[in-house]
């Protein structure tokens, strides 16, 4: 077998080698769950005054950009409280897409987390300093560092990433495995994990985040308000959960507080949560909860079967 050894991963099929879902035995959750969820809060700051970088996270103008950073602002200040009043009601534990500056910047936010128990994946230092452009080298000191911030403040380290602002090199998995991490959220390629290949042969799981079913294009852009994103939502929960050739698929759910955490708004996620919990046959956990389930379970052969097809 070729794929981890011997040759560059100039495509995609290379890091995820294809194989249809169809052609995949189902994946036994625990508990006989026909489907599993983990909800992802984003919780990010925005820089008054970025650093010069690869892109520009305020392209609207010149910086600073007040409209857009003091948006992001509010969503720690007052946002982030109301969503977490609605997750609270309704247990759920959650997996924050973490930008580790937020504990600094925000400590009540830090603590409110760091106090249910929260898992932290790391998507950065801020969202306004990207991977993109960072060469390997200093992308690897990257990861170390936001790393080395999140123990020395929780005792704990960082399980799995989505990208800050979901940005990334080609060797970003690769750096990943070296760290220790376990699962790559950016891909949103399947229904379900999957192998991604790494260079050194360190399993790594690409655990499909969601851009669909993201609340901040999908209200801020999209302009689907209310009734529209809970039915979007529950729709997309209930198809998963029917039907024999779906058992073993999972669904994401990304929060972020200053889109869902608005006043008119919380009361469509606190409608999406309770049809959420209204099964007893739906797995929500956490991503790295996910991850281990998976690796122990169906990793190993579903790497065996992709990649003999895409080898063949």
């Amino acid at each position: 077998m070729t794929w981890a050894h011997e040759r560059p991963f100039d495509l995609v099929h290379d890091r995820l080698p294809f194989q249809p879902i169809t052609a995949r035995p189902s994946l036994p959750w625990p508990g006989g769950a026909r489907l599993a969820v983990w909800i992802v809060p984003n919780v990010e700051h925005y820089e008054y005054l970025p650093p010069a970088g690869a892109q520009n996270p305020y392209p609207r103008g010149p910086h600073p950009d007040i409209r857009k950073f003091s948006y992001h602002d509010y969503g720690n200040r007052a946002g982030f409280w109301r969503m977490l009043e609605v997750l609270d009601r309704w247990e759920i534990p959650c997996t924050t897409s973490l930008n580790v500056a937020v504990l600094d910047h925000y400590p009540e936010v830090a603590e409110a987390m760091v106090s249910r128990g929260w898992e932290f994946m790391s998507h950065g230092l801020y969202n306004t300093r990207y991977l993109t452009g960072l060469t390997e080298d200093q992308e690897r000191e990257f990861l170390t560092e936001v790393d080395d911030l999140l123990f020395s403040r929780t005792g704990r380290h960082f399980a799995g990433m989505l990208g800050p602002n979901i940005s990334g090199n080609p060797w970003t998995p690769d750096l990943m495995a070296e760290q220790g991490m376990t699962y790559h959220a950016d891909w949103v390629h399947d229904e379900r994990p999957a192998p991604l290949l790494t260079r050194s042969g360190r399993r790594l799981v690409a655990l499909p985040y969601t851009y669909s079913l993201n609340d901040a294009p999908l209200l801020m852009r999209s302009h689907r308000e209310g009734a529209a994103y809970t039915k979007m939502c529950t729709d997309q929960f209930d198809e998963l959960c029917e039907g024999e050739e779906h058992v073993g698929r999972m669904m994401c759910l990304s929060l972020h507080p200053f889109a869902i955490g608005q006043p008119h708004r919380v009361e469509a996620l606190d409608a999406v949560l309770a049809h959420l919990r209204s099964r007893d046959d739906v797995w929500i956990a956490t991503g790295s909860q996910i991850a281990k389930h998976y690796l122990s379970t169906a990793y190993d052969d579903d790497l065996v079967r992709a990649t003999e097809e895409g080898a063949a």
